[in-house]
């Protein structure tokens, strides 16, 4: 909830405030020009830091490897190219620093820190009986029965509730 009050609210407001003084500073139209070739630039960088995520994808594919990495580096290149394309000089810096790999990888590596805090590694444990015993797993190797799908329903014994 908190991160969407400054998303949607508080960050709107600021870049408002950004704009206007930077309005102050250098005037109305090399500010708005400013904000559109910064957009232009930002989808051009955004363009190419995707084709290279995506080659590097594809190689972690063909390699066969799982591609966690590349995958973070594809969701933080979306966006970043939506935070250059959304208008204010804020968003843009943020977008940046999402696009650039140094900064990337930065950000990965906080991102990784944060999820290992927050996830719990137990050894397994089996309950058997009502009381807690650590044992390997249940053998996959499960007797039964099977019957062929064009065999004809049969009646079975009443108490038997197979099927």
């Amino acid at each position: 909830m908190g991160l969407l009050v400054v998303l949607f609210i508080l960050l709107p407001i600021a870049e408002i405030y950004v704009i206007v003084r930077v309005g102050e500073a250098i005037g109305i139209l090399p500010t708005l020009a400013l904000l559109i070739v910064d957009g232009f630039l930002g989808a051009a960088l955004a363009r190419s830091q995707g084709r290279a995520a995506w080659a590097r994808f594809n190689r972690a594919l063909g390699e066969g490897r799982v591609p966690a990495r590349e995958v973070f580096d594809g969701a933080m290149i979306i966006a970043g190219g939506a935070f250059l394309l959304a208008p204010g000089f804020i968003t843009d810096a943020i977008g940046l620093l999402l696009l650039l790999p140094p900064t990337r990888a930065a950000f990965r590596g906080l991102v990784a820190r944060m999820a290992r805090r927050r996830v719990t590694v137990a050894p397994r444990i089996i309950f058997f009986g009502g009381r807690q015993r650590g044992a390997p797993p249940p053998p996959y190797d499960v007797e039964g029965s099977a019957r062929e799908v064009d065999e004809p329903e049969r009646e079975l014994p009443p108490g038997d509730r197979r099927g």
